[in-house]
């Protein structure tokens, strides 16, 4: 028996007849209970109860994307993630995202492989710091990680992390770009692990990683799993030296691509870009999230570290498809072709 609901309503009826918690009640250890302090553990009992669930009942989510620059520093950018973290915990965020590779520098500028010392394994050094504050603040994480799965074999992998500070899921990145200064190939086998949509107690989570955007195979399979948001954590920019015409090019192409599959699947997306320039690369930050209609809920700006919080509805899932049933739709019997690299007239 799901006893959740129960401690939640007990929790409730500890507050006085005003609606607000008693301060006058003890912990354990004698000292007295701060009305911040109930309030903080019904929140946890909350996600709690949640987690409990059966996850197609979480109706909405306070999601929060944290834009950043990285320093030279890895246990430096770690610790402005954490204080970010919990900022964007106390707005009322319940999903927090940080964007790609946070720990570091976008290192893969260049071929250098004294950078896979930078690596560490999953669970690890990263997941056990974030881990423990996911359970004291009570909300669902989203991380990037480098990670070293045996010696010679490296990913770019992102672990979803729930209320409990368990880690419920990880993704390893599919899709390796090898473009001028982003020489990815050099550190990072592909993925094995598939796409997954992730159980969580903040609702059915699909991770995808930066270079994975450009891809709707990716997106529409995450999605076909039950995936309700998909998130990408980036790390993508203009080379210095670019045109302004074809950086506004680019940068349109990227958020296209990313409402269409928001569009075409009738699910949330959200990217998470870092902000700064890196060496050549002049990351362009503007992290945002739209809706299953394709509209831009929140967005950040190009030049500057910003926290984005924003709610997602999850009812404006049935709701569009219910009217743009691409879905329901699908030809699947004739999607055959869709498994070679190229059909070449020779071959039909």
């Amino acid at each position: 028996m799901n006893k959740a609901p129960f401690l939640l309503a007990g929790m409730i009826t500890a507050g006085s007849d005003s609606g607000q918690p008693r301060s006058s009640r003890a912990d354990p250890d004698g000292r007295p209970r701060t009305g911040t302090r109930l309030i903080y553990r019904f929140s946890r009992l909350r996600a709690f109860a949640c987690y409990n669930l059966a996850p197609l009942m979480v109706r909405q989510v306070r999601l929060g994307l944290i834009q950043m620059r990285c320093g030279p520093t890895p246990d430096e950018n770690l610790d402005k993630a954490l204080q970010r973290i919990r900022e964007a915990a106390s707005d009322g965020a319940q999903l927090i995202c940080l964007q790609e590779l946070f720990r570091t520098q976008y290192f893969p500028q260049r071929e250098d492989a004294s950078f896979f010392d930078l690596a560490e394994p999953v669970p690890g050094p990263t997941t056990r710091v974030l881990c423990p504050v996911a359970q004291e603040l009570g909300v669902a994480l989203a991380a990037s990680v480098f990670e070293r799965r045996a010696p010679g074999i490296y990913h770019n992998t992102a672990v979803l992390i729930d209320v409990d500070g368990t880690i419920t899921g990880t993704y390893r990145k599919m899709h390796i770009p090898d473009d001028p200064y982003f020489y990815e190939k050099f550190y990072f086998t592909p993925g094995d692990l598939g796409f997954q949509s992730h159980t969580s107690s903040v609702g059915n989570i699909g991770l995808l990683v930066c270079w994975d955007q450009w891809f709707p195979e990716a997106a529409r399979l995450t999605a076909l799993r039950g995936a309700q948001i998909l998130i990408y954590p980036t790390a993508i920019g203009w080379l210095q030296g670019e045109t302004a015409e074809v950086c506004q090019a680019q940068h349109s192409a990227w958020e296209t691509i990313q409402r269409g599959h928001a569009v075409a699947n009738g699910i949330f997306v959200a990217a998470v870009n870092r902000v700064g320039v890196e060496g050549k690369l002049d990351f362009w930050g503007q992290s945002f999230v739209c809706d299953p209609f394709g509209r831009i809920l929140v967005k950040g700006a190009a030049d500057r570290e910003e926290t984005l919080i924003v709610e997602c509805d999850f009812t404006r899932i049935e709701e569009t498809r219910r009217n743009w049933p691409f879905l329901r739709d699908r030809r699947i019997e004739a999607y055959g072709g869709i498994s070679v690299r190229f059909s070449d007239s020779s071959q039909e």
